[in-house]
């Protein structure tokens, strides 16, 4: 019994709650009321006032906006004008847009078969069929002068240049009796040019690729070589040929200049020993008397 005489009364106490709640409610709902009811004339003409100079400012703003967008377009539609004026004088002074498209792809393949050139037969191939076109393709040959290809142009033209001066390599050449490297380097098949025997001795002197037993495995003086050594022959570059001759010529000058001083020595010898001869027989001479 006294369980549900509390229940009860909790029921009446909430009830009561939320009427008072309700009646807050609606209280504030009338002031609200009120509130707006008690605007005045002249103070909406002011809020009237207020949102009327705000639109106009808004619409003045959206107007020089939209003078401005005019503006911008024409500036872009004179800027393109002007831009595809530029493109059509540009194909009508090297060559059409299809024309440009192919001679992409080529000089692409080109500059591969050049980067991989491997010795004078690969750059005369290249030279032979692919390279007129690439000197020749557009107007009066001038597709190669685009910007996009002409300093590749110029680097594809010194790489097949020094790729025709290479020499293929050799695995080895085998040193025989009364060999020297001036005369190996002479021989056809290795350079044709005997001042390039310095470019060997420098591939060689640290070690050479193979020597028979108790034969030495280095060349450290380039005028000593011995039968049975295999030497190491280089592919040379135009520079490095001119490198090499350049190191020739400098060895022949020292060379000369040693053998000067050699010779010059040995006729002081020879002259000393003429005079202390002269001097002995001027002795022998004076005893005799």
């Amino acid at each position: 019994m006294k369980f549900h005489k509390l229940l009860v009364f909790m029921m009446v106490f909430s009830l009561a709650v939320f009427a008072k709640a309700s009646f807050a409610q609606d209280d504030d709902d009338d002031d609200a009321e009120a509130e707006e009811v008690e605007m005045d004339e002249d103070m909406w003409q002011a809020q009237m006032d207020e949102y009327t100079a705000k639109q106009t400012d808004l619409t003045n703003q959206l107007n020089s906006i939209g003078t401005e967008i005019d503006g911008l377009k024409k500036t872009l539609d004179e800027k393109t004008q002007v831009a595809n004026n530029a493109v059509s004088a540009l194909w009508a002074g090297v060559g059409s847009k299809s024309d440009y498209d192919a001679y992409k792809i080529k000089f692409a393949d080109a500059e591969k078969r050049v980067n991989a050139c491997k010795g004078p037969e690969d750059a005369a191939d290249i030279e032979k069929n692919m390279w007129p076109y690439l000197t020749d393709a557009g107007q009066m040959g001038r597709m190669k002068c685009l910007p996009e290809f002409w300093d590749r142009y110029n680097t594809m033209k010194k790489k097949i240049t020094e790729c025709k001066g290479k020499t293929g390599d050799v695995s080895g050449y085998t040193v025989v009796k009364g060999d020297c490297l001036y005369k190996i380097a002479g021989m056809k098949n290795i350079y044709g040019n005997s001042k390039l025997w310095p470019a060997i001795w420098e591939a060689n002197k640290n070690g050479v690729v193979s020597a028979p037993p108790k034969v030495a495995k280095t060349i450290p003086n380039p005028n000593l070589i011995y039968p049975g050594q295999v030497l190491k022959i280089p592919a040379l570059t135009e520079a490095q040929k001119t490198e090499a001759m350049k190191k020739a010529n400098s060895y022949r000058s020292t060379k000369k200049v040693r053998k000067m001083k050699t010779d010059t020595g040995d006729t002081m010898k020879k002259d000393e020993k003429k005079e202390v001869k002269k001097t002995e027989m001027k002795k022998d001479t004076t005893k005799k008397k």
